[in-house]
């Protein structure tokens, strides 16, 4: 699935339609530049999952947990060599909680996936522009 954004709002509600579909133990691996969207994407997610809480990239904690009826976890994965470092701060651990997983910067830790993940790439078209292709398990936003 590709959708077109045109501005950080329409990015926020394209995360915010994906997390509706989702499913605890969902993880949902993003790919994209700096700057691309992805924790825009991420917020939207929060929003959809009715957390009232501030969601900004965990670039310097790795994770940021956000607990409501519906544990998220957002991982930034910008600052790790390898999936050895995410398997060090437990990543085993929080995908048996039940929660949703959405991870930035998957490209630093592929090897660590199942196959069975949600990709999400964001393509930065121009400054307000993106294109967002969803893969994965959930083939249908509503």
């Amino acid at each position: 699935m590709i959708i077109h954004t045109k501005n950080e709002e329409e990015t926020e509600a394209a995360g915010s339609a994906l997390a509706k579909e989702l499913t605890p133990g969902a993880v949902v691996a993003m790919y994209g530049d700096l700057g691309a969207g992805k924790t825009a994407f991420v917020r939207g997610m929060a929003k959809a999952m009715e957390l009232d809480c501030r969601v900004s990239s965990p670039t310097f904690t790795i994770v940021n947990e956000y607990l409501g009826a519906t544990p998220f976890f957002h991982f930034d994965m910008y600052r790790l060599d390898g999936s050895d470092e995410l398997f060090g701060i437990g990543w085993e651990d929080y995908l048996e909680r039940g929660g949703i997983c959405a991870v930035e910067w998957s490209e630093k830790i592929s090897d660590a996936f199942t196959g069975e993940e949600i990709t999400v790439r964001i393509e930065k078209l121009s400054d307000s522009e993106r294109k967002i292709t969803i893969e994965g398990a959930v083939q249908c936003i509503s």
